[in-house]
């Protein structure tokens, strides 16, 4: 006959409430960086996690889409647009039963402004012009819009190492009159320069629009997107899988430009963010 202690009982009780306890605090969250801009890109980072729940979470109306990032450890790649107030931000992170929160703080930012004269046929539309426009506006949001499996493959990479000319969040009054705030940044090349794909994704966009002239959109999972506009040609096609580093078109003035250039944009899910930081982040 096997005889087991009554003191064993409430040490098995106590040895299961610190596993317990243990793991219950091994749940942290953290926000980087803590200190933002608007318009700049962020992680939040769930580790401790039990793989029996997907954490959730939202800032700024959007929910955030978490993926493995290792161990016990769950991250999403988040973004305060252009119009979010400055302030301090408590990110809420539940997982089953167990909630955490992480603190992001957006800082006051003043942007730049810089005056343009452009063509009047490019800032005033004509009826028909501007139901182009309107279509491919509600084209673009149909993308932002989409959301499939992750693609990329470690952090992005600037499509070329040219100067920058044009940062991003620039407020540009043209001829006057309209203002606009430039949602990507502009990036200094030759006609015909070689334009290389950010990051591994799918081409989603291979087409002339208005404002952007040649444009191609890369979709690279869980919301994320990138942006090339006013190409001289494409290099690939809209369904193509491109690798990081790809070629996929060449810099050229189409649309509404005033010399060869790239304008490159990020999107995260329908916010557009800061290029240059987004391709600091540790992805």
């Amino acid at each position: 006959m096997i005889r087991i202690s009554m003191l064993a009982v409430p040490v098995f009780v106590f040895y299961c409430a610190m596993s317990f306890a243990v793991f219950a605090d091994a749940f942290h969250v953290s926000a980087e960086p803590q200190t933002i801009d608007p318009g700049d890109p962020f992680i939040v980072r769930v580790t401790g996690v039990s793989n029996v729940h997907q954490p959730a979470a939202s800032f700024a109306g959007r929910k955030l889409m978490f993926l493995p990032c290792g161990e016990d450890c769950s991250m999403a790649v988040c973004s305060a647009d252009l119009v979010v107030k400055p302030g301090r931000y408590r990110i809420a992170i539940s997982e089953g039963k167990r909630k955490h929160h992480a603190t992001i703080t957006v800082r006051r930012h003043l942007p730049a402004v810089i005056h343009l004269t452009l063509p009047p046929d490019k800032v005033e539309l004509n009826p028909k012009d501007m139901q182009r426009v309107e279509r491919e506006v509600n084209l673009l949001q149909s993308l932002w819009a989409e959301h499939s499996e992750k693609m990329w493959d470690g952090s992005f990479l600037l499509p070329m190492q040219n100067e920058v000319s044009a940062q991003f969040g620039l407020k540009r009054i043209i001829n006057d009159k309209k203002v606009s705030i430039h949602q990507g940044i502009d990036i200094r090349g030759k006609e015909g320069e070689q334009v290389r794909a950010s990051n591994r994704g799918r081409v989603v966009l291979a087409d002339e629009l208005y404002f952007g002239g040649n444009t191609l959109v890369i979709s690279h999972g869980m919301g994320i997107f990138t942006v090339y506009m006013h190409l001289d040609r494409f290099g690939t096609n809209k369904g193509v899988i491109v690798s990081k580093g790809d070629i996929i078109g060449f810099v050229g003035s189409t649309g509404r430009s005033t010399g060869p250039h790239l304008h490159f944009g990020v999107k995260v899910q329908d916010a557009s963010v800061n290029p240059v930081k987004f391709i600091d982040l540790k992805l």
